[in-house]
């Protein structure tokens, strides 16, 4: 097995307002020898905002803002803006994250050209029932099971006014786009699914529905091993290397105590990333200490960020849904292990 060196809690909650009740889930993104973190804040009452800090070296805190740098602004977020993810392509900065509204949890997306100024794209996942989901993906194929017992409570036609909508969260893009066509993976229970789009503005209503129409094919990766047995779902933007791209995604697995949320490891084809090179066949990492056992949700390590040192990789998650947690791996290492798990 890989060795995983944990480096323990890097960020916790503070008096601030806007994070006393938790810090958890950056998204992150390497400029020189600094690291810029963009982390999940949850305020009373679980309405969360995003907080910005500054690392050097990985590891150091260099500076940390004592508010937030992203907040809700419109409905479709008004109860919080959640989880995000960062990467750049063509000297844009993509920042993905989960718009909630109170009801509704949907994938939205943010650029800036200098990590101060946003500008909200905002939800560019589909909006649609689950009955409506259903028929369409059930038209031409058959689907998952787990797709209906995941998703059918989402039936209701209405929660507290608003019209329920079937989530689709872990929006993650591609760090550059490859044969001039933007990828992005995203998130409907259980499995992960993958977009290719020319233009963001591509995402119409009529693209969902053909989309739909062929579930199957956009499936990226679905569960495979016991500890992934529940779903699965997106965890850091995908790392290219000249194996493939280095895929770090959340695995979860029922238990007596409950669910178990772990980090783990795929390659996917650097020309075509719906094919699926190599997995390792255990969590790369799993709830073994004292901050990922126990908090806000217990037995949690939920990885959403990436920095890369010489051989050294950074992995940043949250630790029970509470703190924000550092752990490493050589990079050789890690894709020497996947070779030797290559599917056959």
């Amino acid at each position: 097995m890989i060795a995983v060196k944990k480096h323990g809690i890097l960020l916790s909650k503070t008096t601030n307002k806007f994070e006393e009740d938790g810090v958890l889930n950056p998204g992150t993104i390497r400029d020189g020898d600094y690291v810029h973190l963009f982390y999940r804040a949850v305020a009373k009452g679980n309405r969360s905002s995003i907080g910005y800090c500054k690392l050097s070296e990985a590891l150091e805190i260099e500076e940390r803002s004592e508010n937030s740098v992203i907040v809700p602004e419109f409905e479709y977020e008004s109860q919080g803006v959640e989880d995000p993810r960062i990467v750049k392509i063509d000297h844009l900065y993509y920042l993905s994250y989960t718009a909630y509204d109170g009801v509704n949890a949907m994938g939205a997306l943010a650029v800036s050209r200098d990590l101060v100024n946003w500008n909200k794209l905002g939800i560019i996942v589909p909006q649609l029932t689950f009955d409506e989901f259903n028929s369409i993906a059930k038209t031409n194929e058959v689907i998952n099971e787990k797709y209906i017992r995941y998703n059918e409570h989402f039936a209701s036609l209405e929660k507290e006014g608003k019209k329920m909508l079937l989530w689709d969260k872990n929006l993650i893009f591609f760090p550059r786009r490859i044969n001039d066509e933007l990828y992005f993976l995203h998130r409907i229970k259980p499995d992960i699914q993958i977009v290719v789009i020319d233009q963001i503005q591509h995402l119409t209503h009529d693209f969902w529905n053909n989309y739909f129409l062929h579930l199957n094919e956009h499936i990226a990766l679905t569960a495979k091993y016991e500890h992934e047995v529940s779903y699965v779902g997106g965890g850091c933007p995908p790392i290219e290397t000249a194996e493939g791209w280095l895929l770090i995604y959340h695995s979860v697995h029922d238990s007596l105590n409950g669910y178990v949320y772990s980090a783990c490891v795929a390659l996917l084809d650097l020309e075509n990333p719906q094919k699926e090179i190599a997995r390792l066949p255990y969590p790369l990492f799993f709830p073994q200490e004292e901050w990922e056992l126990k908090g806000e949700v217990n037995n949690v390590c939920f990885p959403t960020g990436t920095a890369l040192f010489d051989d050294t990789l950074y992995i940043y998650y949250g630790a029970a849904d509470e703190q924000i947690a550092t752990a490493s791996v050589s990079l050789s290492e890690l894709l020497k292990e996947l070779l030797l798990n290559i599917n056959n």
